[in-house]
């Protein structure tokens, strides 16, 4: 299902829609929507101020030598370790990103979330974030929606298909809210969520996601989460330079995949509570935010400097490298947070890097690293997740910028070719099948 190729199925008799049923449907998407963006938008507030917060110690702390960093690995050790308590005792099902136990729920294999996973989700999606764990904000926020919109089903007594879209639309309103983009949230639902067109999904994914943006954005503001200058492409020449762009993008995405799942492997196999190793992933990342803090976090500040084609290039294997090993590292913290902030960062990075190298290449070109960090961060999540529609559109409505259409179906389509060939899974269903055997 995960990451497949979109169809039109046959609807069931649970699911085919009653006469006149769509109207209330449609109402308590948008409703569902408005209570989604407005937990979202506060999220995403409460990770700024987060961010603030953690420069702030990490500014206090670095008067103090050796004592200083041992402060700072001490309050990230507590923080993740904080979190991680609250996930393993109030709502396992928070743990991770989220995304498969929704994919699980929409699919009949596990029951909905219960409501108290909200508060959960947030403050230790919080305190894992602001800690510095390279996790993303959308895990949690697309599983608070996911959750809420259950809530909303139940008390307006939905039968079970009903339910359904109003849960798989909650979740499309948290992706929406969580990098402010409506398009994207509405096709996740139908691209990885479903994974198949259904025309009354469709319509509770695009009514949730409006309804989820019209609040954020009052809560929040409307500016994209990037701000970027004019991508140049290079021309039709450049085209497949874009699409072995993909190529080599695909092949970081499997050895990714493989390096998270692994990483959460050798978790299991040193054992121990669950918070111990949260505590000693917090004291390890708060160590590095003491020394290089730019390098910590879900990553947006970097990314933006990625695409602004700052970042010295000596660098960019070392920072890339960080990065790589910090993500799979974290997820194994077992704290809420997801991988898609992460996930994009690692593919600007990958794509400046690879944009820079053919300009030594092909000096007579001309090509922009920039447009190639813009085009990776779509390839290398198409790679990953295996839902290229929502990577293309994600980045479009990140930065605002369509100019790069074409090299960014070029770049994706080498990015999931990689991964299908080699039988790669997606990320989202490895996590699943791992979590579903896990269980038995």
């Amino acid at each position: 299902m995960a990451g497949g190729m979109m169809e039109t199925g046959q609807q069931t008799e649970e699911n085919r829609p009653k006469p006149g049923s769509l109207v209330p449907l449609a109402f308590l998407a948008i409703l569902t929507g408005i209570g989604a963006g407005a937990v979202g938008a506060v999220f995403r507030l409460a990770l700024d101020y987060g961010v603030v917060l953690r420069d702030f110690v990490l500014a206090q702390t670095r008067g103090y030598e050796i004592g200083g960093l041992v402060l700072a690995m001490a309050v990230a050790a507590l923080a993740t370790a904080l979190a991680a308590t609250l996930v393993r005792r109030f709502a396992p099902a928070a743990s991770g990103s989220g995304i498969p136990h929704v994919e699980a729920v929409l699919d009949g294999e596990l029951r909905p979330t219960p409501v108290w996973l909200i508060p959960i989700k947030f403050v230790g999606g919080w305190l894992a974030i602001t800690a510095g764990l390279a996790l993303g904000r959308e895990g949690p926020s697309v599983q608070m929606g996911a959750s809420l919109a259950h809530l909303v089903g139940q008390v307006f007594r939905r039968d079970k298909a009903d339910q359904r879209s109003l849960i798989a639309g909650g979740a499309g309103a948290g992706l929406a809210t969580a990098f402010n983009a409506p398009a994207a949230g509405s096709i996740f639902v139908l691209e990885e969520l479903v994974g198949r067109f259904e025309p009354r999904m469709a319509v509770v994914a695009l009514g949730a996601s409006a309804g989820a943006i019209a609040v954020s954005r009052h809560i929040s503001g409307d500016a994209p989460d990037f701000i970027v200058g004019t991508f140049v492409a290079g021309g039709l020449g450049a085209l497949p330079l874009y699409l072995v762009l993909g190529l080599f993008a695909g092949l970081l995405a499997i050895l990714y995949n493989r390096s998270l799942l692994g990483t959460l492997v050798v978790a299991d196999w040193i054992g121990g509570p669950v918070e111990v190793r949260a505590a000693v992933i917090g004291a390890a990342v708060g160590a590095l935010a003491w020394m290089a803090p730019d390098l910590v976090g879900g990553g947006d500040n970097l990314t933006q400097i990625t695409l602004n084609g700052q970042l010295p290039l000596m660098l960019l294997p070392m920072i890339f490298l960080i990065r790589f090993v910090l993500g799979a590292v974290s997820y194994a913290a077992a704290t809420p947070g997801g991988l898609f902030a992460p996930l994009l960062l690692l593919g600007a990075l990958a794509g400046l890097a690879f944009g820079a190298g053919c300009n030594v290449i092909f000096p007579g070109m001309e090509l922009q690293p920039q447009a190639f960090a813009f085009v990776g961060m779509a390839a290398f999540f198409a790679g990953v997740v295996r839902a290229p529609l929502t990577g293309i559109v994600l980045v479009v409505e990140m930065t605002g910028s369509s100019a790069l259409l074409l090299p960014l179906l070029c770049a994706c389509f080498g990015a999931m070719a990689v991964p299908s060939v080699l039988r790669d899974e997606p990320i989202y269903e490895a996590l699943r099948f791992r979590a579903a055997r896990r269980v038995r």
